[in-house]
């Protein structure tokens, strides 16, 4: 039986033992911190942090592993594409020019085009494993209940919840279409050439797509029915109060986003420059 990916699974480790609200105010400032600074320092500590918090939670890597695969390709096409347009960005950033090796026309490769990419990697490996984190180890029911709690309307709570909880039936339907496919011959392993197994996937998506909406339709239909929606509140099965594990979280990503930002614009910039 395959492993399901991006799904909740319930186990006792101090992060799974937090509310769904500390986990999303955590994620959300801990992904603004990254955005908004360029200091290597702190990314390199934020980054740290994550492999630590990410060890805690004791996650089985299969879970997580093909998502991570995908996120690496787009992370090394972004990279190409902003060496690509914009060879010389980190030259203009840092107002210094340390030429490496001239590759042909107008790009050359420098030391500050490399240390400004260095802090967009960072960036990723800083915001990536705490976002894929959230999800593998929030509970969906228990995760809407916080939001209503905070003040997000129920409606939207439980329409997140629902898409979390989607994820796993997602996989499935993609297992069952491809083991149709696949007894019908459309080949989309490694065996078949790219071109073709692109093709022979976009096949099996189609059909995908069509259950998902149907699968919306019937969701909405039973909701309905139910008379979900008419009531201005309602009761979470699942809610939980914050404990002191959820106040020792919320004090750290605050003490981690005020650090940050005092570091990084302490000589008002918010690019540390090594080559000052």
């Amino acid at each position: 039986m395959s492993v399901k990916m991006l799904t909740y699974t319930n186990q006792n480790t101090p992060i799974h033992r937090l509310t769904g609200a500390s986990k999303l105010l955590f994620f959300v400032l801990w992904a603004l911190t990254a955005m908004i600074i360029y200091d290597t320092r702190c990314l390199l500590a934020m980054f740290v942090i994550a492999i630590v918090i990410f060890a805690v939670s004791r996650v089985p890597f299969k879970q997580y592993s093909f998502v991570l695969y995908l996120i690496l390709i787009f992370f090394g096409l972004n990279q190409i594409a902003i060496f690509l347009f914009s060879p010389l960005y980190g030259v203009e950033l840092y107002g210094t020019r340390h030429d490496i090796v001239h590759l042909f026309a107008w790009y050359t490769l420098t030391w500050e085009q490399l240390f400004y990419q260095f802090n967009v990697a960072l960036k990723y490996a800083v915001v990536v494993p705490i976002g894929l984190l959230f999800l593998l180890v929030t509970d969906p029911s228990e995760f809407a209940a916080s939001l209503n709690r905070i003040g997000v309307s129920y409606k939207v709570a439980y329409s997140v919840a629902i898409a979390l909880r989607y994820i796993p039936d997602i996989q499935q339907d993609f297992q069952n279409i491809s083991f149709s496919a696949q007894a019908r011959g459309i080949d989309i392993s490694r065996k078949e050439k790219f071109g073709k197994r692109l093709k022979n996937v976009v096949s099996i998506l189609l059909p995908l797509i069509l259950t998902s909406v149907e699968r919306i339709e019937k969701i909405s239909t039973a909701m309905e029915l139910r008379g979900f929606g008419r009531g201005k509140k309602r009761t979470w099965y699942r809610a939980r109060p914050l404990r002191k594990g959820d106040y020792i979280a919320i004090a750290m990503i605050l003490i981690i986003t005020v650090a940050c930002l005092v570091i990084t614009f302490a000589d008002g910039s918010r690019f540390y420059n090594i080559f000052k």
